[in-house]
C-alpha cells in the first residue's frame, strides 16, 4: 500500500531543468517517487510519459497499485513501488573516475548544455556540473566524482532523494554519444541504500546493459570512497526522433 505524501501538488523549479523547457529526468523521477514515500532501501519505478513541465503545480493522483502525475488532465508520469532492485554495476576507483571525468564528451557539443546535472553552461554553483567520461578498458562504461556541497543540501542540511536520483540519471545517458544522437529518459527505477553526506566524495558509474534500435537500457550506481553502494538505478533511454528539433 502506498503512503501518500503531503506534497500533492509538486512544483519543479526552473533550476532543475534537463532540456531547456522541461525537468531533468532523474530529478523529476525522484520527486515523483517521493510522492508515494517509499521507505529507505525500497525501490520505486517511474515512467515519464510526457516531458515534466517546470514552474507549474502538478497533480498527484494516488492509486492502490499505480499512482499518476498529471498537469491539466495530461498524463506526465506513473509511479509504482517495485520489489525488484536494480543491478549493481562494477565499482570504479576514485582515481579511475577522476581520470575518466577528464574525457567527458559533453564539454563540447552537449545537446542540453544547461542541464542541471551534466550541463556546463550554467553559473558556477548553480548546477552539479558532473562530468561522466569513458572508463579506460571498460566499453560502454562512464564514471566521474561527485562531492555534495552545502548549496546542494535542503534547508535541513540533507541531500534529498531527488538529488540522488538526479546524480544517478545523467551518467547513463553518456554511455552512448548524445552529441550525435540525443536521448531522453523514459523510465527509471532506483533505490537509495545510504544517505550521502556533505563534503564526502562519491564515485558515479554508468554502464550500458543493452541497445536495441532507438532504446538503450543502462545501469548506474553511486559508491562511497570505500566502494560501498549508496544508491543504484536502472533506466530506459529513448533516442529523440529527428534529434533536437523534435525535442524542442
Amino acid at each position: 500500500m502506498f503512503v501518500v505524501s503531503d506534497r500533492v501538488s509538486p512544483v519543479i523549479d526552473f533550476r532543475h531543468n534537463g532540456p531547456p523547457d522541461s525537468a531533468q529526468g532523474g530529478y523529476a523521477c525522484g520527486l515523483f517517487a517521493g510522492l508515494v514515500a517509499p521507505s529507505e532501501g525500497s525501490a520505486a519505478a517511474v515512467t515519464l510519459v510526457s516531458p515534466p513541465p517546470l514552474g507549474v503545480p502538478l497533480e498527484f493522483h494516488h492509486g492502490a497499485r499505480r499512482s499518476q502525475v498529471r498537469r491539466d488532465g495530461r498524463l506526465i508520469a506513473t509511479v509504482v513501488r517495485t520489489a525488484g532492485d536494480p543491478a549493481v554495476v562494477d565499482v570504479v576507483s576514485p582515481a579511475e573516475a577522476e581520470r575518466a571525468s577528464h574525457a567527458f564528451q559533453g564539454f563540447t557539443g552537449h545537446p542540453f548544455p544547461t542541464c542541471f546535472v551534466c550541463g556546463h553552461e550554467r553559473a558556477a554553483g548553480d548546477g552539479l556540473a558532473l562530468t561522466p567520461g569513458p572508463v579506460e578498458g571498460r566499453q560502454g562504461t562512464v564514471a566521474c566524482l561527485w562531492t555534495p556541497t552545502d548549496d546542494q543540501a535542503s534547508a535541513d542540511g540533507r541531500i534529498t532523494d531527488e538529488l540522488v536520483w538526479s546524480v544517478l540519471d545523467c551518467p547513463g545517458g553518456w554511455t552512448g554519444d548524445p552529441r550525435t544522437e540525443p536521448m531522453v529518459l523514459s523510465r527509471m527505477t532506483a533505490v537509495i541504500t545510504r544517505r550521502p553526506a556533505l563534503g564526502h566524495t562519491y564515485v558515479v558509474v554508468g554502464a550500458l546493459r543493452r541497445r536495441q534500435g532507438r532504446t538503450a537500457v543502462v545501469d548506474t550506481a553511486l559508491f562511497d570512497e570505500s566502494g560501498r553502494v549508496v544508491g543504484k538505478a536502472s533506466a530506459v533511454w529513448v533516442a529523440v526522433p529527428g534529434g533536437l528539433t523534435a525535442a524542442a
